[in-house]
């Protein structure tokens, strides 16, 4: 898992802030202001931000996706990523 990468434990969602080595156990951050990669939807500043991690992506859909935290800037349509404070 490298450094960056959201990390799904049960209804528990962090980020490793470092790389983790397959097979080892490692650092988990549930707090802070992260990037995280998104899909192609428009996010608004303060929305709710969940992680699908069938897609591995963030979005604004709920659904069955697990809440990652609210987004701290609006990213638009065709960005690429969403600042999201978990925690």
């Amino acid at each position: 898992m490298a450094a960056g990468d959201v990390v799904v434990i049960g209804d528990i969602v962090g980020v490793a802030p470092f790389d983790i080595p397959a097979g080892a156990l490692g650092a988990v951050a549930l707090t802070g202001v992260w990037e995280a990669v998104k899909d192609a939807a428009a996010i608004t500043m303060g929305a709710k931000v969940y992680w699908n991690a069938t897609d591995g992506k963030a979005t604004a859909t709920a659904g069955s996706n697990k809440l990652l935290g609210y987004a701290v800037a609006a990213a638009a349509a065709d960005g690429e990523t969403v600042q999201v404070r978990i925690g």
